[in-house]
This record gives structure tokens, sequence and C-alpha cells, in this order.
């Protein structure tokens, strides 16, 4: 039976025609793989069982997901009852379904109660909607589900007075216990929906509460009588028919191209998904709206330029492609001391017109720019959480949490050491503290230039500042002197701060300084790494040869690895080439895991891994290889630093 579910709605809201490519195999989908929105997934299940311990007299609507007749009269015969609360109920009507989190009856009054991992300030008016009265964009695709939600609900009882409710972490909230995180548990889905189980059956076990309810009634009001649109073209009955006509037709849409929405497209193809025979939605959408040919599809277009505000306006206007675009269409001006935003989408375009791979490097700026490091040169990443359930007392929910480190140091004749490494991998332990311990010891001993890649490692160097202020740690103003040293305090920081030892942005001088046209305008360093091993012979010959005869050493890697792949003449990056989870283990082995990862390559992979050493009862076999894949990751990250360092030096000799 085929339904517009709220998951189906919500999608069709973002663009209609993603409910024709959504569930066909034959259509790629980059977000089936993504291991940062499963990490999301799993957070908002445990959230959703500590909500259902708020209402212990719920009842629980499970099994048989797709058998939808048998839910919709399982709920009926529940609601029978004058007072009831139910978990999971389930409405049908006229090819419409949805299931609630949490609906409280209580005679023909209804609590309709949306469960969200996000997290809120209750004390925050301006929360959902903005002083000026439009709806905050980060919340209305959660306020419109439950607008279908309720939209469903009354169409099936007419007479029922129904009040909405999103039921989400409460910032202000400190968890009282340690280990509320861990007592949801994450272990095989075929033990129920959600693979959560609960090792606690009463909300007193969780200590005070951390989730609060916020009632959105009036909201949901507004959406209704039209007040708030999701597109302005549709009012909200109008979107729920034709959505679900949509739907239920499996037609395509033909829904209008845009610039923002078919840049964020999941449905876009690789070319490993068209080896495989896959197809792109975003290319289906192009020709039948544009008449793109397949050579309009090799052109340069304008979704991948960096930073592109202008982008909306220009598309608008039936400009699309990069050949299309002149100096004024971005609003160049001036020439800078160093490269601006505009600057930067002007070389992006020009080259790509011209076909030119050649790099743009502003050598004298970055030369003088160099000439105040001082060495030995320290690069540091660190590998952070945030999660709504806190995994310890004292904490908010969504605190940062910092578990892992790297430090690797460039010596000023070339060596380059492995010199430091920290990981938390224990369930349960808080490490900020510990962390801070051992990043101090590690760069305390000289006043070389500290080196980090993006802001990230500031912000969190911020927020175990102010952790520390409110704790009762002997050593905590030795700390907090520490951080001072090396960062400076944010912009909205009630405390001020910029450390002697300020550390440098390599990704800012990136930026400012050099330009990769193999970057098609990412500033990542998972961009900027490939792009540089591919366009530098001293990084070439280097790194094509085992880590001992190249004067680098390792903790986590043997003498003989080497970090430079060829593959048709063409670079492939390093994160690639990490090794793959349980490459040595057996089927059965592989079968029994819990974790369900099989890289960590990137950020979302490492955050998900941490998250499941934290809260998935797996074995000390696969805690041991989750451990050592992380610390190869992080590794990996300051050696990438260091290889960026070594390519801009060899750009200014």
């Amino acid at each position: 039976m085929k339904l517009l579910t709220k998951s189906r709605f919500k999608l069709g809201l973002e663009c209609p025609n993603k409910l024709y490519y959504t569930l066909k195999k034959e259509y790629a989908n980059i977000k089936l793989d993504d291991p940062f929105l499963e990490a999301l997934a799993q957070g908002g299940f445990q959230v959703e069982e500590l909500a259902r311990l708020h209402y212990p007299e719920g009842v629980l609507i499970e099994g048989n997901d797709w058998d939808y007749e048998l839910l919709w009269q399982q709920t009926q015969d529940l609601l029978k009852q004058e007072n009831v609360t139910i978990f999971e109920a389930a409405f049908l009507i006229d090819g419409l379904f949805i299931r609630v989190d949490v609906l409280v009856k209580t005679g023909n009054k209804i609590e309709l109660i949306e469960v969200k991992s996000k997290s809120f300030d209750p004390n925050n008016e301006y929360l959902l909607v903005g002083k000026k009265g439009a709806m905050r964009p980060s919340w209305k695709p959660y306020l419109f589900d439950v607008a279908f939600q309720k939209y469903v609900i009354q169409s099936c009882f007419p007479e029922w007075k129904i009040n909405s409710y999103l039921m989400m972490a409460d910032k202000t909230k400190k968890a009282s216990i340690d280990g509320l995180n861990q007592l949801f548990r994450i272990s095989k889905k075929e033990v129920n929906r959600t693979g959560v189980t609960k090792k606690v059956s009463t909300l007193e076990a969780t200590g005070n509460p951390v989730l609060g309810r916020k009632k959105i009634s009036g909201i949901i009001k507004d959406i209704e009588s039209n007040k708030h649109k999701y597109h302005t073209n549709l009012n909200f009955i109008e979107s729920v028919e034709f959505l679900k006509d949509t739907y239920l037709k499996d037609a395509y849409a033909n829904w209008p191209t845009s610039y923002k929405g078919c840049k964020s497209c999941e449905f876009k193809c690789n070319t490993n998904d068209k080896e495989q025979g896959l197809k792109s939605g975003f290319e289906n959408c192009f020709t039948n709206q544009h008449q793109w040919t397949e050579e309009d599809f090799k052109t340069e277009n304008i979704f991948d330029i960096f930073n592109f505000r202008k982008g909306s306006k220009l598309f608008d206007e039936g400009i699309f492609f990069k050949n299309q675009l002149t100096e004024d269409s971005i609003s160049l001006m001036g020439d800078p001391e160093k490269l601006t935003t505009s600057y930067r989408q002007w070389l992006q375009i020009e080259k790509a017109v011209n076909n030119d791979d050649s790099i743009y490097v502003d050598e004298d700026g970055l030369k003088d720019e160099m000439e105040t490091w001082v060495f030995p040169l320290h690069f540091i990443d660190f590998e952070t959480s945030t999660v709504a359930l806190p995994f310890n007392k004292g904490v908010k929910p969504y605190e940062q949490i910092a578990f892992q480190f790297s430090h690797h140091i460039y010596h000023e004749d070339g060596r380059i050491e492995h010199a430091n490494e920290y990981i938390n991998n224990t369930a349960g332990v808080f490490p900020n503290f510990e962390f801070v311990r051992a990043l101090k010891t590690a760069l305390e001993s000289d006043e070389g230039s500290i080196f980090r890649y993006s802001h990230h490692e500031n912000t969190i160097l911020n927020a175990i500042y102010f952790q520390l202020l409110e704790c009762n740690e002997k050593d905590k103003e030795e700390l907090m002197a520490f951080i001072q040293h090396i960062s400076h305090s944010k912009g909205d920081s009630a405390i001020t701060w910029r450390g002697h030892r300020d550390m440098i942005d390599l990704w800012q001088v990136e930026k400012n300084f050099y330009y990769n046209p193999l970057t098609k305008g990412s500033n990542s360093i998972k961009s900027v790494l490939p792009a540089a091993l591919a366009s530098s012979s001293f990084l070439q010959e280097k790194y094509a040869k085992p880590l001992k005869d190249i004067n680098v050493t390792s903790k986590n890697f043997k003498d003989n690895h080497t970090w430079l792949t060829l593959e048709n003449e063409a670079v492939i990056s390093p994160y690639k080439m990490l090794p793959a989870l349980f490459k040595d283990w057996s089927e059965d082995d592989i079968e029994n895991t819990l974790s369900e990862i099989e890289d960590i390559d990137n950020g979302g992979a490492a955050l998900t891994a941490y998250g499941k050493l934290q809260y998935t009862d797996m074995s000390k076999n696969e805690v041991t290889e989750i451990t050592s894949a992380l610390l190869k990751y992080c590794e990996l990250d300051t050696l990438a630093m260091i290889m960026i360092y070594e390519h801009f030096r060899e750009l200014v000799k």
C-alpha cells in the first residue's frame, strides 16, 4: 500500500520532485550512506525512549511496521478508552498515514507530542519565530511536520481538540547522574524498530529530567491559516493534496528547479554511481525542465562556486554556467592584499572556463605570513562529539565533548614527528579536562607556532574553558591559563582574551593566499590535501616512499606504509586509503559486530564511532578495532596539515 507518510511529506516539502526519486533503487541517493545522519538518527531514538519514561502509563504499538491498516486498527482499539496514552499511535485516512511519537487522550482533548533530538532554551521567546514574525528556516520542517500530523488526526477525528507540543532536550538543564546516555543502549535492530534497549524502567532512575516540552499550538494554527507557507504558491491544504496526489500516482511533479534546492539535492550521481548503472535525479530534472544535453552536464555550472550568495538571483535569471558569468556578475571589486571571497570565486570561474588547472598563489603574501611562524611547528586536530543525552553528570544537552586529539611536530631540520595522541574510549568517562591536560603536556615544552585547520579547535577550547570555570578541578586555573595562552575568545564571550601563542588557522592561510582549481572551490582539508598532492612534485616524490625512508614517525602506521597512491595516474586521496575496519575479521565475526561501521574517514564517521563506543554493548575486540581506526584517522588529519604546509613551503621557495 502506497501512502503519503510524514517522512515523505517532509521530503516533498523540500522538493516535490524528490517524491519521484525516493525509494527507487535505480536513483543514486548520497544521504543513504551518511554516517552523520546515522548518528543523528540513533540519538533521536535514544531521546524518544527517554521521552516515553515521562508517560509511564503509555502503551507502545510496535511491530508490523508496514501493515498500515493493522496499526490503524490497533490504534482505534486503544482509543476506545476514555483516557489513554499511546506511543507510535497510527492514523490512516484517504492516502495519508502518520505515526505520533506520544499521543495523550483525555476524553476528546488530545496532546500531540513530537519528540525531537534537537535542543531548545525555554527562555528564548524567538526560538521558532523571529522578531519580525517570520518562521525560522531551521525549524520550518519540524513545525510543518507537526501540522501535517495534526491534519491527519483531525481528519480522522474532527471532534477532537488537539494541542501540539515539541519535546526536546532542554539546554538549561544538567544531567544529575553519570551515564545518562548509556542507559539507552544500541543493540541489533532486530530487537525493535530503533535498536535501543532501556536499562531503566522509571524516569526517576534517569535523575533530573533533561527534556522539556514547548507548546506550539499557536504556530500550528498559523500554518493552517497560511500565515506561514512552505512554498509561496501553495497553501497548507494545497501542499498536502498536491504531494499526496504526486506520490500516490508516482508522478514526476516537474517542480521548478532552484539554485538552493538543486545545489543540495541528494539525488546526484558520482562517477562510481554511474559505473554501477545508477541514475541522477538532478540530471533528470535539468533534462526535463531546461533541456540540458550531455554536453551541458559536462559544462562547468555555478552550483559548486564557493560561498556564492548571488547564485539564487543569477539562477532565476537563467544563468547556469560559469562561462555566462562576468566580473560584474559577482561584484568583483578592488585589488585586495589577500584573496577576498569574490576574488576566489572569480579565480574558480576563470580557471574552470579556461580549463586551467594551474595553481594561484600569492607568493609574497604567503611568504611574509610564513616568515612569522616559529619552529618547531605544531599541528593539532581534535575529534569531538555533542549528544542530546549527556554522557556525564553536570553536563547539559549538546555540550561539547573532546574525546581525541592528534599532534604532529615539524622540526626546523625537516623531521616530522607524530609526537602525541590522546583518545578516550571508555564509556561514561567525561574526557574534557584530561584531554586538556594531555594537550598541555604535548605543547608546553616550547613556544613554537601551533596550527589548526578551521575554527573548530578554538571553539572547543573556549567551551572547555567555561566548563573549567564552573568545575572544582584542583588545576583548573593552570588549565584555563593554558587555554588562554594558545587560543582566543569567541566574539560573544563574556570573558575576552587573545593568547600570545594563539593557534594559526591553516584554513585561513589557504583561503588568503592560495587557490587550487582541483579543489572545485572547497577549502575543506579533504579537498585541499588530494589537490595539493596532485599538484606538487615535491609531495609526490616524498610520499610515494615508505615512512621509514622520509623521516616521518607514526604511532599508528607501520614503517613501510606509503601515503601516495595513484590509480590511472590520478592521486587517490589518503583518506580513501585508510584501512577498512574489520579487514582481517571472519565473516561470522563481522556479522556479530554491533557498530555497523565500515570506515572511519570523515568527521561524521568519527562522531558516530565515539557515540557507539559510549552506548553500544560491543565486545572488547570491536572496541579495540574502532579505537585503532579512530587513531589512524586523526593522525592523518594532522599529517595532512603538514603536507599542505610543505606544499606552501615548496611554492614560496
